[in-house]
């Protein structure tokens, strides 16, 4: 229990803590290209870790269609709908759009695997989902539908389904005996692959800033934003479920807001610190087993 807690809040700071380098990533590289960079340097440094220290890289076809399944979903389109999503939405919506994959992480584990919902996580799930509302209440209400909005809207609601679908295609290919470290490393190099196939048919410019900025912030989103988070959320799916695991995306916006009261001197308000109470309470329904006490036989 201690490790899983440990994995949870690991992931909550590390994809919490992403925003800032993303939002240093805009500018002159147009963001498919970024991901592209950010999946190929993600790929070559796993790979290269895994020669290091000898781990089996090979596969059989059919575990390499698995793992390339699982790869498109996770390491490219998932990012590809969003970022451009992102266009049209303010980040608020985005992150409420995006815990939407709470609920679909229930349902496509039933549909998957035939689990049962437990109650006590979809519990927690509204619970989250309405302190995530509550939170960024204003972007909702900023919802124009009549512009490019409801495109947005659709985009990052595909964007966020085909990151479900690759949760699923790795807790598959977990149960399948398919380690997590080799999986993500050939994985990331099928999503580079799409991603980079995705940019040469749209025609787009391979532009490269060489500002520090940019250099920095595309090593944090390669080394710990995609190696150490993948790493860790794949891990935390493994040993919690896909439904439990995707709940600590309700989080990721409050660290956001917690960095940006420092970094941009974001101001907090009675309605966000509701929101917030309502998250971390949906967050001990979802990951604490509550026991009743046992009556003392007569």
């Amino acid at each position: 229990m201690q490790k899983t807690l440990l994995l949870y809040i690991a992931i909550v700071l590390i994809w919490g803590a992403t925003w800032l380098p993303v939002k240093l990533q805009l500018g002159l590289v147009p963001p498919s290209v970024s991901v592209a960079y950010r999946f190929w340097l993600a790929a070559g440094l796993l790979l290269a870790w895994c020669l290091l220290r000898g781990l089996n890289l090979r596969f059989s076809p059919r575990q390499h269609a698995a793992i390339a399944l699982m790869g498109v979903t996770l390491f490219c389109t998932n990012f590809v709908f969003i970022y451009h999503g992102s266009q049209y939405l303010p980040s608020g919506l985005v992150a409420i759009v995006f815990s939407m994959i709470v609920l679909m992480n229930m349902l496509n584990g039933a549909l998957f695997f035939r689990r049962p919902i437990d109650r006590r996580v979809a519990v927690g799930a509204v619970f989250g989902l309405i302190g995530i509302s509550i939170t960024f209440w204003d972007d909702i209400l900023a919802f124009d539908a009549t512009s490019g909005a409801s495109l947005g809207l659709l985009l990052c609601l595909i964007g966020t389904y085909s990151a479900s679908v690759g949760n699923m295609l790795s807790a598959k290919n977990q149960m399948s005996g398919l380690p997590i470290l080799q999986s993500n490393a050939w994985g990331m190099t099928y999503g580079a692959m799409a991603i980079s196939l995705y940019v040469l048919l749209r025609g787009e410019p391979w532009l490269f800033d060489p500002s520090p900025v940019y250099v920095g912030s595309l090593l944090y989103l390669a080394m710990v934003g995609s190696i150490l988070g993948f790493g860790t959320y794949l891990t935390l799916l493994g040993r919690i479920g896909p439904d439990r695991a995707a709940y600590s995306s309700l989080l990721y916006p409050i660290v956001a807001l917690g960095i940006s009261t420092f970094a941009e001197d974001y101001h907090w308000t009675p309605r966000v610190v509701a929101g917030l109470a309502l998250i971390l309470f949906g967050n001990l329904l979802v990951l604490v087993r509550w026991r009743l006490p046992r009556r003392k036989a007569a």
